[in-house]
């Protein structure tokens, strides 16, 4: 089963975007998959939904997902969030990201990657 891991600016794009990122992973992934995230990615939202203004709310927002979307949440022991998605991540891996420098290092170990494109559809690279 393919483990789909969510990184935190992906789940900011439902707010920002107006994507369903979990409707059109569905429509990216056919195979049997899992939907995670990291509990520092949780920790990141929750810390942005304590400021003011679009990103905070976002954050809400990617928060609210989690939970309604039961995504379930890998323990990482405060590692940087970056690092512990670069360790974890294999040819049975997808990682859902926006950030260019960790879809860079997923890309010299062969990972699949989601990510927005044209600010209106998500694609798999």
């Amino acid at each position: 089963m393919k483990k789909i891991i969510l990184d935190t600016n992906f789940l900011t794009i439902p707010y920002k975007f107006k994507v369903d990122i979990f409707e059109e992973i569905r429509n990216l992934i056919s195979e049997e998959h899992e939907i995670t995230t990291l509990d520092g990615v949780v920790r990141e939202l929750e810390h942005l939904s304590k400021e003011t203004g679009e990103n905070a709310t976002a954050a809400k927002v990617g928060l609210e997902l989690i939970e309604k979307n039961q995504v379930k949440i890998i323990p990482t022991n405060e590692k940087n969030v970056d690092d512990v998605i670069v360790e974890l991540a294999n040819d049975q891996t997808v990682v859902a990201t926006n950030d260019k420098e960790l879809i860079n290092r997923l890309k010299t170990k062969n990972v699949k990657v989601i990510y927005l494109r044209g600010k209106n559809r998500l694609v798999l690279g």
